[in-house]
Parts: C-alpha cells; structure tokens; sequence
C-alpha cells in the first residue's frame, strides 16, 4: 500500500465491530472506488469524505453500506424484472458479466431511445426496477423510467444530481477498477441476499474477471 493509501485509510472512522465491510477498505482503496471528480454537487455532499489533491473522495463506509442495502432490494424482485445499464466502455464487461451471475437484463452501449416506453421496439423491456452506472451516461433510461414510474438504483459519483434517483450508491463511476469491483461486489450480495450464496462465499470469478482490459 502506498504511502497515500495508508493516510486514506487511516482517516476513515472507526468501523462498528457489528458490521464488517464486505471487502477490506484497502481492497476498495486499491481498486479506486474512492476517488471522485473535481466536482461537487450538493445532493452528494452527504457521501464525501474530503477533498485531496483537488478531487473529491468518497466515504467508502457509505458505498459499503449502500452496496449492502442496494442488493437486498434488487434481490427482491425476479430477475428478469431488473434491467441494467452500462453506457460507458469500462461498465459494459461488468455489467455483462453482473447479469451472467444474477440473470438480470443487461443493456451494455449506447440507451437505445424507447427502450422502456416503445412496445414496437425489439429491445423494448417491461423492468420494475433499473440499475444504472452512471445517471450521466444513462440518462436516457432514467428519463424512461420517471415516465413509466420504474425505480431507478444509480452509481453515482461526486458530480452527479440524484434528484431522478430513488436509491444512489456513492462510487467512483467512471474508473475501469472501480467498476468492475462494484458490479463484483454486487453480483455476490445479490446472490447473498437470494441464499444462492452463503455469507462466507463468492462467485468463481473475480473482479480482474469483470474488468476491461487494456491492449
């Protein structure tokens, strides 16, 4: 661990011993599920933990524990009605491979417009809920869904509005890392939540599984 990640890690709070973190806080820190944008928003402040070296860096306890309370609620409903969406390159693989895993639809590229209100549509779904990782990118879908009255779960870094949102989880929304181990994290909590996995087990596959490689 760098010299920059111990001081990280040394300034969050003190964990309650009720309540362990679904990975350690260096492995969160090592994958940058941390950093946010040189950005602010006020919807957001709540999730901050302070400002270093000119960005934004988000409490991590808060994205653990919102991870956790985000999965017992996708976990609820069938998971062909939950849709999952992935516009920017790094969200496409975990998204893919989230679904793979918890049988949700994935909708990796580009939102197609009509998605979630053109019946004609080849692509067109009838979701109850959405996930999506990033309301930026994925504005569209939001857009769709406040139409159709569909809940919408969100990744949402430092920069992001939440008014459209019913559930954000505060993380780095646009790192390659970070991506891949929120989406793995969520695969194995979701499957927790359903008893398909025991609290003490993970998926076979891990999150360099879930990420985009670079050539």
């Amino acid at each position: 661990m760098s010299n920059d990640e111990m001081s990280i890690e040394e300034g969050y709070e003190e964990i309650p011993s009720k309540q362990e973190m679904l990975v350690p806080l260096k492995t969160y820190i090592r994958y940058g599920a941390h950093i946010g944008t040189n950005k602010r928003t006020k919807d957001m402040e709540r999730f901050i933990f302070k400002r270093k070296g000119g960005v934004y860096l988000i409490n991590i306890l808060k994205t653990d524990e919102r991870i956790r309370l985000a999965s017992k609620l996708l976990a609820k409903y069938n998971p062909e009605e939950v849709a999952v969406f992935g516009t920017r390159l790094y969200a496409q693989k975990p998204i893919i491979h989230m679904a793979r895993w918890t049988k949700f639809l994935a909708f990796p590229g580009r939102v197609v417009p009509g998605v979630l209100t053109n019946p004609q549509l080849v692509s067109y779904v009838e979701p109850e809920i959405i996930l999506v990782s990033d309301p930026i990118k994925e504005r569209q879908a939001i857009k769709e869904s406040k139409l159709m009255g569909i809940p919408v779960v969100a990744l949402c870094d430092t920069n992001n509005i939440v008014s459209n949102i019913d559930f954000a989880i505060p993380a780095n929304n646009k790192g390659r890392k970070s991506l891949s181990l929120i989406f793995w994290l969520l695969a194995n909590q979701i499957l927790r939540e359903r008893g398909e996995l025991s609290e003490d087990q993970t998926i076979k596959e891990t999150p360099e599984d879930f990420m985009v490689m670079l050539s």
